[in-house]
């Protein structure tokens, strides 16, 4: 909830829409367990016609109080915001403004990758003239039978608030509706405030309350005692329990008390790609992650648990592997979760609460319970034997060899620190990072796998170094995704964010290649080919240096055709004080261990052509495990 200054008066002030909302946003709040900080801790934006003589006016009006970032792209300025909520932990972020048409509507990936992922960022998009008085004007959209209707309409459905601000007057409570959207824990995601652009440049006398400074408190609810004793009695029932840590142990600050509830009572703990990092690799209780792209130790536990404890998870597709990971006959979930629609996946006992409040009270519960000392000793002799896997895939027994994707990540392992943050999102390296990956801090694990987004990445390291200044930030990026965005290197140099970008180079989108192959569509269309006049692709990689194309947006570029080189580079790298690209060649060579567990991807259901049949068959077999948990 939130709390106003308690001096109240019929003061006013004069000042334009576009105005009193950067004065506005420059005085919220939040505070948890103590801790005060801004709520908007600045602004992005792309000016265009639409957005340059309102906000644009008004943040040069305002600069004292609202830093500005100048971006490149619309989506990568979301991206950029994302990455700032996320380092912060849901209790600050960074709004976005653009222009109308194609700056608004380049805006739509970001927020759906924001209200997926439940991170919250405030985006500010131009918007018609309210008054019509030029009608149609340039990038309008013109519906045949809704005169309101913009391409802002298309935020609605990826946003958690929308509003579109026709009046001056109705800026006050939609404003005080935003904060609150962004502040609850249970709604957050993308706000979305569309503001016509006569209506940003009209002037209002506002009441100066309006502009106080206002604290929103992020509530921490605690667990219903009957749902608490419930889910208290099942898991003393449980023979193989298992903890299925998801992102919203990171959102609540509640690694601790997770850790502390392992320790009790020796639950083993696996992780989804959000909740990676939440114990530490190397605790006892720690099996990595589930699903998909699990370890086998995780996965096998998933399979013969006979109750699962999700704190703070979707269920996704890749951490049920699609329905079929959780097989015991007699399965029970309890969920504990702040969204009460989360809580209630999979036929559930829920516990809707703050993860690290229901944690503790858990924790208190169980007191004495602890899983026998046979389960323990079987899940951490797994755990062991995963070690040994992921010893095998991330070293290299030749540095002068050129190094395969594990081997990359291997590197990296050997020369980041605990308060390092890897940031990665798409292609095949979230599956080699989430099997593999030593995570020694809550933060340093950054996989944005809700939305699975190309592109995010160099974004989202800018939003994490302006977040958390002084932290080393790595960007793994395959080429892929980086041909995707890669503008906002140029932000970077601007702003002189010491971030570095870790640019494999296997020639091609590895990953969905590889589906392609796995679904019998011959990985047509994934390769960086010449093209030959039948169609097909053959010959040599494109002549495409992507190493010259970084250092052409002013970074400094490190090439390393070595794993020893690579090493190297990468150490020099941290050290820098500038933006820097780390650009290494791969072996495509797979040497990630395979996948623990299937993932439905449809097969064509007839074919002429062999590979589809075969995959077909696959499918068909791999389907029949499915389950509904009821």
């Amino acid at each position: 909830m939130s709390e106003p200054s308690t001096t109240q008066n019929t003061a006013t002030i004069r000042l334009t829409v576009a105005q009193a909302l950067v004065r506005f946003l420059a005085a919220q709040y939040t505070e948890r367990d103590g801790e005060r900080q801004r709520l908007i801790a600045g602004t992005w934006g792309v000016f265009g016609h639409g957005n340059v003589a309102g906000l644009g006016q008004a943040l040069v009006e305002y600069a004292d109080v609202m830093p500005f970032h100048q971006g490149r792209n619309e989506q990568a300025m979301v991206h950029a915001a994302v990455g700032f909520a996320r380092q912060r932990g849901r209790l600050a972020t960074q709004a976005v403004t653009t222009s109308i048409g194609p700056g608004a509507t380049n805006l739509v990936t970001g927020a759906a990758l924001a209200t997926i992922n439940r991170l919250p960022v405030l985006l500010l998009p131009g918007d018609y003239f309210a008054a019509h008085t030029a009608d149609p004007l340039l990038q309008q959209l013109e519906h045949p039978a809704q005169a309101d209707v913009s391409v802002n309409d298309a935020l609605r459905p990826v946003s958690r608030w929308f509003d579109r601000i026709t009046r001056p007057e109705a800026l006050i409570p939609s404003a005080l509706q935003a904060m609150r959207v962004l502040t609850d824990p249970a709604e957050t995601g993308a706000v979305t405030l569309a503001l016509p652009q006569d209506v940003q440049a009209e002037a209002f006398d506002w009441p100066e309350e309006f502009f106080a400074e206002r604290v929103w408190r992020i509530r921490r609810p605690a667990p219903d005692p009957a749902e608490l004793a419930a889910a208290a009695d099942a898991i003393r029932a449980a023979r193989r329990p298992l903890i299925v840590a998801g992102g919203g142990v990171h959102h609540s600050a509640a690694e601790e008390a997770l850790a502390a509830l392992a320790d009790a009572t020796g639950i083993p703990v696996a992780s989804t790609q959000a909740g990676k990092g939440s114990l530490r690799h190397d605790h006892p209780a720690d099996v990595g992650g589930i699903g998909h792209t699990g370890t086998a130790v995780a996965d096998h536990l998933a399979r013969t648990a006979d109750l699962v404890i999700g704190v703070g998870t979707r269920y996704t597709d890749f951490t049920t592997a699609s329905g079929t990971l959780f097989q015991h006959p007699h399965v029970r979930f309890v969920n504990l979760n702040i969204t009460a629609f989360d809580a209630h996946k999979l036929a559930a006992a829920t516990v809707v609460c703050d993860a690290r409040t229901g944690l503790t009270a858990l924790r208190d519960a169980l007191a004495g319970h602890r899983v026998a000392d046979a389960y323990a000793a079987e899940y951490r002799d797994g755990k062991q034997r995963w070690e040994e896997v992921v010893e095998a895939a991330l070293r290299a027994k030749d540095d002068s060899a050129q190094p395969t994707q594990t081997q990359v990540i291997g590197a990296l392992d050997e020369v980041v620190g605990d308060e390092d943050v890897v940031i990665n999102a798409a292609g095949s390296l979230p599956g080699d990072l989430h099997k593999l990956w030593r995570a020694r801090s809550p933060r340093q694990y950054h996989l944005e796998y809700g939305y699975s987004c190309m592109g995010y990445e160099i974004p989202a390291a800018i939003g994490v170094q302006q977040a958390a200044p002084g932290t080393p930030v790595w960007a793994l990026v395959g080429d892929g995704t980086y041909l995707m965005m890669p503008t906002e290197i140029v932000t970077a140099v601007q702003e002189g964010l010491p971030v570095t970008v870790v640019l494999l180079q296997n020639h091609g989108y590895a990953s969905i290649g590889g589906l392609s192959e796995s679904v019998g569509a011959e990985r047509f269309g994934t390769a960086y080919r010449y093209r030959a006049a039948d169609g097909t692709f053959t010959g040599d990689p494109l002549p495409v240096d992507l190493a010259a194309n970084a250092a052409s947006l002013g970074m400094d570029v490190l090439r390393a055709k070595t794993v020893g080189e690579l090493r190297e580079a990468l150490r020099t790298a941290r050290a820098s004080d500038r933006p820097t690209c780390v650009y290494v060649e791969t072996d495509p060579t797979p040497t990630a261990p395979p996948a623990e567990a299937w993932w439905d991807v449809p097969v064509a259901g007839t074919s002429t052509r062999e590979a589809a049949i075969r995959a077909r068959e696959t499918y068909v077999r791999e389907a029949a495990g499915r389950r509904r948990h009821l």
